[in-house]
């Protein structure tokens, strides 16, 4: 499957969630889709029936019984898939997660945001009134050095000193509500600023484990890269771009059970590479991207090409794929040249580009986060897991290759979630702000 191929295929299951009207049914209704072609967020079925009682799926299989009171729909020439995880993010703004739905992205796992906004998005969540947008699992306030990266955004934030404190901080972040821990290491490259020391942070991530949290990490260069699988990180959250690819470190991270989500898309914005801006064109997503996102897609950050850094960062995940270390799809949006949704989508084809297949970059958008972040409910179209379903007759325009021949043709979508209903329009989701000044990837 060639990269175009694979995003008009996933663009085509996203807009379904922009477009069509969910089988919200009552929990005795029982619907049965058949014949059609399966990504169960492990590996493609090429026909299967896949039958759902109530809000749980019960079979997807060849063969699979459908009972005489079902409601069927025929899958002939369509494609049903999880709802995709985007494994970065950073996301303040009820709308952003509005229109990360509207693109087909239902969880977001945030790496940075403010305390008020996630506990205020878990109530809701709990309370069953966010069913219009994504689930958001974050990390909260990260962890950094007094003045160093996070702490340059105009929101006070507290840091840590030293290794003595990391106990009672790791604490405080849990009781606040963080879902797991982010730690950053990062000294600012050639404008050099403070950052952890190996010692304190080693201390977070041992604080972080013995309360049963995840503690992934913030990192730019080789050697904070080697630090962070040494002391026992759960996974980094970006590739490092500084230094040299190395084979090596792949191994070690695949011994320690070391996940790694790339980020290439905003690896690609701060390389000035224009990633941003082919997404903004792109006629299968540009229908459904407001003048807000359009506008931040084709920002960049200030500075010449990088070339050589994002090269850098291409071949370690060529590497580290090759080493079959887990790899989770993340765009780091909320940083200038990305937008809700739409860059995940981005992040996908850059994946397949750096030597996923496009079924690995499928696992890597499904199952793969799901495993990695414990989150057993979603990433996988499987009987016992909750059912999202919607369905659409013909897929909108600007979603054929340039062949003119559908990838897929039209899709359904089933993921591990409660039946909803997106609801995000063009003049909701033009409020989306723009990050507020182009200098830093977090």
């Amino acid at each position: 499957m060639r990269t175009d191929a694979l995003l008009t295929a996933l663009v085509s299951a996203a807009l379904l969630a922009a477009s069509s009207e969910p089988l919200r049914a009552p929990r005795t209704t029982t619907l049965a889709i058949r014949d059609v072609r399966v990504f169960d967020g492990e590996r493609l079925i090429p026909r299967a029936t896949v039958v759902v009682r109530g809000d749980r799926i019960v079979d997807v299989s060849p063969g699979a019984r459908i009972p005489k009171d079902a409601e069927v729909l025929d899958g002939h020439g369509k494609t049903l898939l999880p709802g995709l995880f985007d494994s970065h993010t950073h996301t303040d703004d009820r709308d952003a997660l509005r229109q990360s739905l509207v693109l087909g992205v239902t969880t977001q796992l945030d790496m940075f945001t403010s305390v008020e906004f996630m506990r205020q998005e878990r109530r809701e969540e709990q309370a069953g009134a966010a069913a219009d947008r994504a689930d958001l699992f974050a990390a909260g306030i990260g962890v950094t050095a007094p003045g160093g990266h996070g702490t340059q955004f105009g929101m006070a934030i507290p840091t840590l000193s030293s290794p003595a404190e990391a106990d009672a901080f790791v604490e405080a972040r849990i009781k606040e509500g963080s879902d797991f821990v982010k730690v950053i290491l990062e000294d600012g490259g050639r404008v050099k600023m403070p950052t952890l020391s190996r010692e304190t942070y080693e201390a977070v991530v041992r604080a972080a484990h013995r309360r049963g949290k995840m503690a992934v990490t913030h990192v730019a260069t080789q050697e904070h890269a080697r630090w962070a699988i040494e002391a026992g990180s759960d996974g980094l959250v970006h590739v490092y771009s500084e230094g040299r690819p190395d084979r090596d470190l792949a191994r070690l991270a695949k011994r320690r059970g070391t996940f790694v989500v790339p980020t290439l898309t905003v690896l690609q914005s701060f390389a000035r590479l224009g990633g941003g801006a082919k997404v903004a064109d792109d006629p299968r997503l540009s229908p459904y991207l407001p003048e807000g996102a359009v506008a931040n897609l084709r920002m960049s950050f200030p500075g010449g090409p990088r070339l050589e850094m994002y090269a850098v960062a291409r071949d370690m995940v060529r590497l580290l794929n090759e080493e079959r270390v887990p790899i989770l799809a993340g765009s780091d949006v909320g940083n200038v040249g990305t937008t809700y949704g739409a860059s995940l989508h981005g992040e996908l084809e850059l994946l397949v580009e750096a030597g996923l297949t496009p079924v690995e970059a499928l696992r890597a958008a499904t199952s793969v986060p799901a495993k990695a972040f414990r989150l057993t409910d979603r990433g996988r179209i499987r009987p016992g897991l909750c059912a999202e379903t919607r369905r659409k007759t013909s897929l909108p325009r600007g979603t054929s290759m340039g062949s003119g021949r559908r990838a897929f043709g039209p899709i359904a979508r089933v993921s591990a979630r409660r039946f909803r209903r997106p609801a995000l329009s063009r003049s909701e989701s033009a409020r989306l702000r723009l990050p507020r000044a182009p200098t830093a990837v977090t």
